[in-house]
């Protein structure tokens, strides 16, 4: 089981479900390109997609394994949906969280003004060093805010963050450059988002925090056209774009039932 995280995250946010999975999985929660310790060179060429993608190709083979259950959130789950596009072969079941089909999100960024406005940061982050300026100034202030605040933080009514929580993720970001390699993964989106209609033929769970602040919940629904295969949504009313952070009993509960679950592809 591979775990693919967001931004700005690391492999911590799979805490409970390092824990919760590894009964009956070996499960391995990475660092993407250019977070925590992993290789992070500097030039913004060096995240496009097809290296984010070999990238989990790669580790994925130095396990071991020829396939996996993956599993992605936010950034991740946008990598996750384009290995199970382009390398069907590698992925048993897609699980994703709060991040739909990339061609749903390209309409949606393009003609939706309410997307737009929440997708906003990708063009802030097309800036060079000022972004990663504006979230380290303060002592990490604008990072402390987007995981505590009202409007964007975790735990509305759920499991919110630890004060060793959100130490953990401010000193993983607060290091030297912490930041670049991450926003370098923004910096090439437009250049490489898939524009042609790209299928997915994998069982796929798409789990969706309604409160989320960053991506409308309508994205959801209409991601089932582009799933040719068994497809289940669920929605959690109370929580926020950091599922599973936010509710991880019920996030692991709903992953486990899936799992289980014996697929047919759709006809």
């Amino acid at each position: 089981m591979l775990l693919l995280h967001g931004f700005p995250e690391f492999w911590y946010s799979w805490r409970h479900q390092l824990r919760e999975f590894k009964s009956e999985f070996r499960v391995v929660a990475l660092d993407l390109r250019g977070y925590g310790e992993t290789d992070a060179p500097s030039q913004r060429e060096h995240y496009k997609f097809e290296n984010l993608i070999t990238d989990i190709k790669d580790i994925l083979d130095s396990l071991g394994y020829s396939k996996c259950v993956l599993i992605g959130h936010d950034w991740g789950g946008m990598i996750a949906w384009l290995i199970a596009i382009f390398y069907p072969e590698m992925v048993i079941k897609l699980i994703v969280i709060n991040f739909p089909h990339p061609n749903v999100f390209t309409e949606y960024i393009l003609r939706n003004p309410s997307q737009l406005i929440r997708s906003s940061y990708y063009y802030f982050f097309q800036m060079p060093w000022f972004p990663e300026f504006m979230f380290t100034i303060n002592d990490c202030k604008a990072l402390k805010h987007l995981f505590t605040s009202q409007s964007t933080g975790i735990g509305r009514k759920g499991c919110r963050l630890t004060a060793e929580d959100l130490e953990a993720y401010i000193y993983v970001f607060s290091q030297p450059g912490a930041l670049t390699g991450p926003i370098n993964h923004f910096r090439n989106i437009f250049s490489c988002l898939p524009l042609k209609h790209h299928e997915v033929i994998t069982p796929t769970l798409l789990l969706w925090g309604e409160r989320d602040a960053f991506m409308e919940a309508e994205m959801a629904e209409v991601t089932r056209i582009y799933v040719k295969n068994h497809f289940r949504l669920t929605i959690l009313s109370e929580a926020s774009h950091w599922l599973q952070q936010d509710q991880p009993d019920i996030v692991n509960k709903l992953i486990w039932t899936f799992l289980k679950e014996e697929t047919r592809k759709r006809e």
